[in-house]
This record gives C-alpha cells, structure tokens and sequence, in this order.
C-alpha cells in the first residue's frame, strides 16, 4: 500500500510530473536493468544466474559477454536470430534490512545477435566504460521485442517505445549506497523525515525505513507486525545527480522542522537495531545533510 503523506494513493515511481504510467514504468524497468548486478538468462528450458557480465546501451539492447565455447554460449549460438528465444530476468532488492525486499522485477524477451563493435561509435563514455569492464569473452546483443514489469501494485507489459526511449533514474546506479549510508549513519536524519507522514499511518509501526530514492523523492517505509505503508516523499524539485540530493533532502527536512509535530518522533531503528555511527565521510562529501 503506498501513500501521500497527506494520505491520498500515491504512484511512487512518477519519472517527471507530466509522465505517463508507461514511461514511469520504462524508467523504472531501464534503472533496475542498469543498477542491477546480476540477472537469470533463460534459454528454453535452460537457464543461468549471470553476475558482472551484462551493460545495457543507450536504445535499451542488453549486452551480455558469455564465452562461446560454454554451454550457455552454445545455446546462445543456437538461438541467435530467432525472435524471443532469449529471456531474461532481474529482481530489484530493497537494499536495507527490510521483511519485503522485492521492490521491482523485470523480465524482457529479445533477439541474441553476435555484438557489433560498431555500435561502440553511438555510445556515450560511461556506457563504452560498462562495456570495457565485461569479462574479456564473447559480447552478445539481446535486441527487446517485449517488456514486463511486475511490482507491489501489480504487473504490466511496457511499450517497446516508451521502453526504448527512457533513460534509467540518475540515483539508480547510486541508490543502494545511499540508502545504506542513510540508515547506517544518518538515524536522526530519518528521525525528522518521519514526522512529515500522516500520524495515522506511523501510529502502529515499529520502525519507519528508506527503501528507495529516485529523482523525484525518497520513499519510507512504516513497517507494521503484519503489514507495510510506503510513503513517498517529492522532492521541491527534480535531482539530476547524487551530489544534488543532498538539497532535495534538506528541503525535506526544512519542511519537516515547519510542521508542528503530533506527537514524540518515531524512533526509526527497533529495539533490536543498535544507534546509527556518527557519519565519518568529510563534509562536502556525504550527500546526506545532518541539519
């Protein structure tokens, strides 16, 4: 369930205020592709967990370097042009300590074509670097025909268009951690952050947690014994990069201090959880504002 924290129903992956629900969808699918480590590759009835060994380019075609001479690289010589026969899958996780940590999974069904060098000429530097840190093997194309993406409201099968045109989050390849950082370092940050969601939702919850930034809010969790809320907070404006988060942040928090609170704050770790470490990154290089 996930709210406004003023209670309304809230779409917590909206990727620019005027956005289609598809084209926050193909963001959030193009950020979990990119972001993610690892991803099954299926072929037929076969499949594989492959980890550090795929980039995605610019139109969305994922590129994944599996030696040839494996038996995954002859199944993959075997399905070469054949429309579809590649599927693969990619779980995003929660990256705190959470009870519900699948946040999004993606599946795509494409087209394997040997990789073509050429392509490298239409790339932008950070997408050549991806590329030079796959494992010295053979690279191949996985070109998109379908797209799905399944969540906690649901699933939904993403346009090829709308796929192909979005670029992944600029806080997805950062978001795990920052997250982190956040929980482990910044507790009264999250302390303060906490008060600006409805008294009614938090009222019964042990703890309230991160689960996820992008570039138009942070989202909370209000864990509860036997059930969660996420909330989102929306930044004053679009962060365009880690180092502007810190400013998307420290509206938050002067918001916060304007509200007169309902009640104590909520303690954001349980009992069980020990206080966060002071944060020990020089000023100027936590993105994490402490007042």
């Amino acid at each position: 369930m996930a709210l406004h924290p003023a209670g309304r129903a809230a779409e917590l992956t909206d990727a620019a205020p005027h956005a289609t629900r598809n084209d926050a969808d193909a963001v959030l699918a193009r950020s979990v592709l990119s972001a993610s480590p690892s991803l099954q590759l299926r072929l037929g009835e076969t499949s594989v967990d492959l980890v550090d060994t795929h980039a995605v380019l610019p139109d969305g075609t994922v590129v994944l370097a599996v030696d040839a001479m494996t038996r995954t690289g002859g199944l993959l010589v075997a399905a070469r042009g054949r429309p579809g026969a590649v599927r693969l899958d990619v779980t995003q996780l929660v990256p705190v300590a959470v009870r519900s940590r699948v946040w999004a999974k993606v599946w795509l069904s494409g087209t394997a074509r040997r990789f073509d060098p050429g392509i490298l000429n239409s790339c932008d530097s950070d997408t050549v670097m991806a590329l030079l840190d796959l494992p010295p093997v053979a690279l191949w194309e996985v070109e998109p025909i379908e797209v799905g993406l399944t969540r906690e409201v649901g699933a939904t099968t993403l346009g090829i268009s709308a796929f192909r045109a979005a670029q992944p989050d600029p806080l997805a390849a950062d978001q795990a951690a920052g997250l982190q950082h956040l929980v482990q370092r910044h507790c009264d940050v999250l302390d303060r952050l906490a008060t600006l969601i409805d008294p009614a939702v938090t009222a019964d919850s042990a703890r309230v947690v991160p689960v996820a930034v992008d570039a138009d809010g942070i989202v909370l969790r209000a864990e509860m014994p036997d059930r969660h809320t996420d909330v989102r907070l929306p930044f004053a404006g679009r962060v365009t990069s880690t180092a502007g988060l810190a400013d998307g942040l420290r509206m938050l928090l002067a918001e916060a201090t304007r509200r007169v609170p309902a009640g104590p704050p909520r303690a954001t770790p349980d009992a069980h959880t020990p206080s966060a470490a002071a944060c020990d990154l020089p000023e100027g290089v936590c993105v994490v504002p402490s007042s």
